[in-house]
């Protein structure tokens, strides 16, 4: 089942009103009260915490209790860390072209964290600064290098404490689209103090304003389509295949003497291709920006 907020009019939108639920019929948005989101096996919706005020045109389908951005495409890695170095540290760049054209390998310092292959790693972004895609956006002043992230994201609907990968699969009660923005120059110095990004990414991310339930996505999760538009050119194609964990082996692991609560998000990274770092287009003012996963949604934003 797709969902949303229910649209108010904006000459009515009140800030602190909760806006309803829509779920897509027939191509149609058909409002769905919380007696059928009950009868749908959605009815964990109406006990998430309410959202938080806002003026924006669009609603985010729900308020995340937390965020947790992990990285589980090596090919995103590979490839993010090669743009790195080809923007930031041009003689640098020269010398891993040279390796990897005569090795056919990517240069040894691309490669991920040997903690990677051991188990999902992550960082906590901030939950309270997501925003729904259709709003315009406004870099911060510290960064000359602004970036967008295409991730897949899921909601938990269900509590979680050290579970199996099924138990947390079955906790899973939607998906959506999440852009992790970034500031890439200001990035390398703060991971380098051992502490993770912060001014780097905690300034804005960006949500999808529709979900898809579950039981929908996960079938497919690992096979779903994708692309990024800048100004109405599809720049990369991209999908969610090659995931070095699954949804459910990822919650696994966060559960591990850990209590996890519905309405925490958890996004997968990157997806391959799914960053300007890798592709070379980074954003700049007045450009468009849109991001789509299939059949989930998309993420749209014009860069003031």
């Amino acid at each position: 089942m797709k969902l949303r907020r229910q649209p108010p009019p904006q000459a009515t939108r009140s800030l602190s009103a909760e806006p309803g639920w829509q779920r897509e019929e027939n191509g149609q948005w058909v409002d769905c009260g919380p007696n059928e989101l009950q009868q749908a096996g959605v009815g964990w919706l109406t006990t998430l915490p309410s959202l938080r005020p806002t003026t924006a045109p669009v609603d985010l389908p729900v308020q995340p209790l937390s965020f947790r951005d992990c990285m589980l495409f090596e090919q995103h890695w590979v490839q993010s860390s090669r743009g790195y170095a080809r923007r930031f540290l041009p003689r640098s760049h020269q010398v891993t072209r040279i390796f990897e054209r005569l090795t056919h390998q990517p240069f040894p310092a691309f490669r991920p964290h040997r903690l990677w292959h051991r188990q999902p790693i992550y960082y906590f972004g901030n939950h309270m600064t997501m925003v729904a895609g259709g709003g315009p956006v406004t870099p911060p002043d510290y960064t000359e290098a602004l970036d967008y992230e295409l991730e897949l994201g899921w909601v938990l609907s269900k509590p979680l404490f050290n579970a199996t990968p099924q138990e947390a699969e079955a906790a899973i009660g939607a998906f959506v689209v999440v852009n992790d923005f970034s500031a890439r120059d200001v990035q390398r110095e703060e991971m380098s103090s051992g502490l993770g990004p912060q001014k780097s990414k905690h300034f804005l991310s960006s949500m999808s304003p529709t979900m898809v339930t579950a039981d929908e996505i996960l079938p497919m999760v690992d096979r779903l389509q994708a692309h990024v538009e800048i100004n109405g050119q599809v720049v990369s194609r991209t999908s969610t295949q090659g995931m070095r964990y699954s949804p459910g082996e990822v919650l696994a692991h966060l559960s591990r003497s850990e209590q996890l609560y519905p309405g925490e998000l958890i996004a997968s990274g990157t997806l391959p291709s799914g960053c300007g770092m890798e592709t070379g287009h980074w954003l700049k003012s007045g450009d468009t920006l849109r991001l789509l996963i299939e059949p989930i949604g998309e993420i749209v934003h014009t860069i003031a």
